[in-house]
This record gives structure tokens, sequence and C-alpha cells, in this order.
């Protein structure tokens, strides 16, 4: 919790010093995923366009789904942890609806345009919610979520959620978005990874840069890591289009890990992976 507390006070002072005017208004460059000048989402760039619902079953969450669920395609989970640890499932809306269009069963924390914070719970509420939907009778999910292919991610504050339920067996792979742990006393976390990570980062200008490549440093041996920073800051590409490059690249990641695509897989992995020789500066242990 006071890990936590931390984050959402250095963000807050980042907020507060970074804001300015563009030629929209009052929209500051910092204002993140949720400023008044982020495109609306359009159902993402997959092949089934998305959109996102709620259900009571699962209270102050936002699902992001395909609208119509594919025949014969079973939707892994992935269980998404806000930025600022902000109660607001819209606020990354573009990115979560891309990955969803992409086949997957997206749950963010927090209510559609909701208000307050999260919890690292809330993610595992996400878990085991999808999972019991998978063979609740009645569900219009039975039998079609993959419950044995589980991501967590989370960006910024989100991101230190996503350490904290990260020792969760039944997790297929960690990602975290501009985040990294606050300081050595938090390191037990990093002991506790036991699922392929990738960190997709905002370069040297993203307060969280320094802090990721610390916890690149550290990660138990052996374990499968990817690092990926495109030099973009703290907020990344979340309110283009799509989620734009980090949209991209995370339905890759989402892809090769959770759907064993190969062709994603390139993208990370070999000699001339698909993100070698490009604008990211590219990382890796134990990809293969």
């Amino acid at each position: 919790m006071r890990l936590r507390s931390a984050m959402l006070g250095v963000l807050a002072l980042v907020l507060a010093g970074t804001l300015t005017t563009t030629a929209a208004g009052t929209v500051g460059a910092a204002a993140g995923p949720g400023s008044a000048s982020r495109p609306s989402a359009q159902g993402g760039s997959g092949p089934y366009p998305a959109g996102h619902e709620t259900t009571l079953r699962l209270r102050n969450h936002t699902v992001y789904r395909p609208d119509s669920l594919p025949p014969g395609v079973r939707l892994p989970i992935v269980a998404w942890g806000n930025g600022a640890c902000r109660a607001d499932g819209t606020w990354f809306e573009n990115v979560l609806t891309e990955w969803a269009s992409h086949g997957f069963l997206v749950i963010a924390n927090g209510r559609p345009g909701g208000s307050g914070s999260t919890t690292s719970a809330m993610l595992t509420e996400s878990i085991d919610w999808a999972v019991a939907e998978n063979s609740r009778l009645g569900s219009k999910y039975r039998g079609r979520i993959d419950t044995s292919r589980i991501a967590v991610m989370g960006q910024s504050c989100g991101g230190i959620e996503t350490y904290e339920v990260a020792d969760d067996p039944r997790i297929t792979t960690t990602v975290l978005w501009n985040s990294g742990l606050l300081g050595d006393a938090n390191d037990h976390l990093l002991r506790r990874l036991h699922a392929p990570i990738a960190y997709f980062i905002g370069g040297p200008g993203d307060i969280a840069h320094g802090n990721a490549m610390d916890d690149w440093r550290k990660l138990p041996a052996g374990l499968p890591a990817f690092m990926g920073n495109l030099d973009v800051g703290h907020f990344g590409t979340f309110s283009e289009p799509n989620g734009g490059e980090f949209g991209r690249v995370g339905a890759h990641w989402l892809k090769w890990r959770l759907k064993d695509d190969p062709a994603s897989g390139a993208q990370f992995t070999g000699p001339d992976c698909g993100l070698c020789d490009t604008e990211w500066d590219v990382m890796r242990k134990n990809l293969g």
C-alpha cells in the first residue's frame, strides 16, 4: 500500500509540473489517455471489431471484447491496471479496444468514466470473474474463454499493481508499461516473478525509465524478458488511434505469448527481430 501511495504522489507532481497549453485549449501534453483531445475508439484494427461493457457480476470494472464473440475462438484473458491507479475503465479505451479486437477478453480496473483509486486485488478479481464465467451455466462466455492463457498488465501505477499480483501461478505473462519499482525495499516483488515479462517504456524522458532499467538488472536468472524503449515519454502513444505504436506492439506480444503466433513472436526474437534496428531500443533475456 505504501508503494502504491508513493507512486500516486510522484505522478501527481509530474502532472502538476508538466501541463501545457495547446492549440486545442488547455489540454496538457501530460494530460494522458484521458485528455479531452483523445480520439474516440473505433473498434480496433484487428479481425474482430470490439467495444466495452459492464456486468453486475464484476462491479467496478470495464470489460472489452469483440462485439460478436467469434465462433471457434477462445479468448485469452488480459487484466489491466490503469495509470495513476485511476478507477476509470475507459481512460485507456483506445488501446484496450485495440487489443480486444485481436481476440482477447480485456478487463480494466474501474467502471467507464469512473473516479477514485484502484487496488491490485482488482486485477485478481478480473481473472477470477473470467475463469468463473467460462464455466457458469447461462454465461455468454461459457466455453469461450481460454483460462489457461492469462496476461496481467498495467501502466505506471497500474504496473506496480501488476507486480503485486505477478506471483499468481495462473499468469502466463506479465507486462509493465511506463513503470518500475520506486525503491530497493520492494525488490522482493521481482524475486516472485515466474512468467515471461515485457517492459514497454517511453525512453529516457519517461519518469519510470530509471526504475524500469533497475528492475531489468535485477530480474530472476533464467526469466524470459523483453525490454523495449520508445522515445515518447511517460504517456506513450496510448491516446493515438488504436493506441498507436504501443497498441501495435502490445498486440504482437499478446498474440505471441497467449496465442502462440510465430509471426508476432518474430517481432521480439532472433537477430533480425521486427523491432530490432527500428526506433525501438531493444534488450532481451532468455527469449531464445
